[in-house]
């Protein structure tokens, strides 16, 4: 890998975390109730396996699937932040959490590589 990837890694990463930022803010604020569910977490690692499912289905060369996927949407998702928001939620709504987002985000992937092998 090059330099100027690895650059670019960094780069998009950076930019995926201010999505991640932005969007979960906007989902948080809009949703009902938000302070009892992540929903804003939710929302972006629901989001992040469907585009990443989308690339792998569009069959990215090695360089440009190593910006998109691993930069920003490495960025963009975020584990840390999911088990963190588990963790405060404790018990049942903690488990659904946990629960709701893995079944969501493996659909997510199955569905966007579906789509992504569809378009490209």
């Amino acid at each position: 890998m090059s330099p100027g990837v690895w650059a670019g890694i960094g780069v998009l990463g950076g930019l995926g975390a201010c999505a991640r930022v932005l969007l979960g803010g906007a989902v948080d604020r809009r949703a009902r109730r938000a302070e009892y569910f992540p929903w804003g977490t939710l929302a972006v690692n629901v989001l992040g396996p469907f585009a990443l499912g989308v690339l792998a289905g569009a069959g990215l060369g090695r360089d440009a699937y190593a910006l998109a996927a691993t930069g920003f949407l490495g960025g963009f998702t975020t584990f840390s932040t999911w088990v963190v928001d588990s963790r405060l939620l404790v018990g049942r709504p903690a488990v659904a959490n946990l629960a709701v987002s893995l079944v969501l985000g493996l659909l997510a992937v199955w569905a966007g590589r579906e789509l992504g092998v569809a378009l490209f």
